[in-house]
């Protein structure tokens, strides 16, 4: 990833950790606890793809893990935002961009679902009961409920962070910012680099007085085609 992506993941996360810490963990919501963290590693990965999305989920995760009040092993959130990061990813486009909301909110609700679920899997495999105690229905519902709640106000404002970056032409990327520039100078001077742009216009008008010259000769030898033929006829 390059150094503009990971400051800007590692602020979101940030940030996203602290509210999720300090705000909603205190809502003491029915069932699960709506999840900031997971919506942000989604928001990232939707845009970044699969390899950016499996790197910020797993250090968001790590994050997670070590900050308090976590009570359970480190590396257990780390390997379900992992997971989870690398295959939302997987459902970037081509195009860098979806055409609708429709994936991004499927994609959350798959999130929320199966963080649940892996969370619940590996921690049985720890032998950490406590998602069977409180019930895993329950929890699976309650979640996928809060985080669709919240998606609509943190996904789409997350994607458009790390779109702004990647189209920033300071960014030094030589994809983005190329056709901006490009675009300007046209705007501005009708050039492109190299000059490309004038030595078009002069050929342009090179070829008009040709072919105003080529007509005019044309039109001289028809005259004196016809000159020549009314003499003969005489």
């Amino acid at each position: 990833m390059r150094v503009s992506r990971t400051l800007l993941a590692a602020i979101l996360v940030t940030v996203a950790l602290m509210l999720q810490v300090t705000v909603l963990a205190r809502l003491h919501l029915p069932g699960a606890t709506p999840d900031l963290l997971l919506l942000t590693v989604l928001g990232l990965a939707l845009v970044y793809g699969h390899v950016g999305g499996c790197m910020v989920g797993f250090f968001a995760g790590l994050l997670a893990d070590l900050a308090p009040p976590a009570d359970h092993a480190v590396g257990r959130y780390a390997l379900v935002l992992c997971v989870i990061g690398y295959a939302a990813g997987l459902t970037r486009p081509e195009t860098g961009q979806h055409r609708s909301a429709t994936v991004p909110m499927l994609v959350v609700a798959a999130g929320a679902a199966s963080s649940t679920l892996l969370y619940a899997g590996v921690g049985a495999l720890v032998g950490d009961s406590a998602a069977r105690d409180v019930g895993l229905g329950s929890l699976l519902l309650t979640a996928t409920i809060y985080d669709l709640l919240l998606a609509p106000f943190t996904v789409p404002l997350v994607m458009a962070m790390a779109r702004r970056l990647e189209s920033d032409p300071l960014s030094g990327d030589g994809t983005s910012g190329g056709g901006g520039g490009d675009a300007a100078v046209s705007w501005l001077g009708g050039a492109g680099p190299r000059g490309r742009g004038p030595r078009r216009v002069r050929y342009g008008k090179a070829a008009r007085l040709g072919g105003t010259r080529s007509t005019l000769l044309s039109r001289s030898a028809r005259n004196r085609a016809g000159r020549i033929k009314g003499v003969k006829r005489l």
